[in-house]
């Protein structure tokens, strides 16, 4: 997947977003720096997340990361294939989201990086 319709966050977050449903995720930044993921610890559906507030965690072989919500809305589905296998964000960070959530403020993603202003954050922490 293209990385160039995503939208990211300083925790390394991303969001897709199709109307007013968005799908959260961590980069692949992100996954590299944490090493093999061996569990998600995933929110519940229904449950209401705030952009910047930790809405789920993972761990890897490294240490226990939270995730920050990017944006702010109501979880509609969490991917259940994460419980049996978390190492799909390695595989696939992009592809392999963690949350979909209907959006209550769309325009907290004008809070967001775009994929290149992403890369430049990147590069600049390194």
């Amino acid at each position: 997947m293209s990385t160039k319709s995503l939208k990211f966050s300083q925790e390394h977050e991303w969001v897709r977003t199709e109307e007013v449903t968005a799908y959260i995720g961590i980069s692949d930044f992100a996954q590299q720096a944490l090493g093999d993921i061996v569990f998600v610890d995933l929110p519940k559906t229904g449950a209401k997340i705030s952009a910047g507030k930790v809405f789920a965690a993972v761990e890897s072989v490294k240490a226990v990361s939270d995730i920050f919500a990017p944006i702010s809305g109501k979880i509609i589905e969490v991917n259940e294939a994460l419980n049996d296998a978390p190492e799909l964000i390695n595989e696939d960070p992009y592809e392999n989201w963690i949350v979909m959530v209907e959006m209550e403020e769309p325009s907290e993603l004008l809070n967001l990086m775009d994929s290149e202003a992403y890369d430049e954050f990147c590069k600049e922490g390194e």
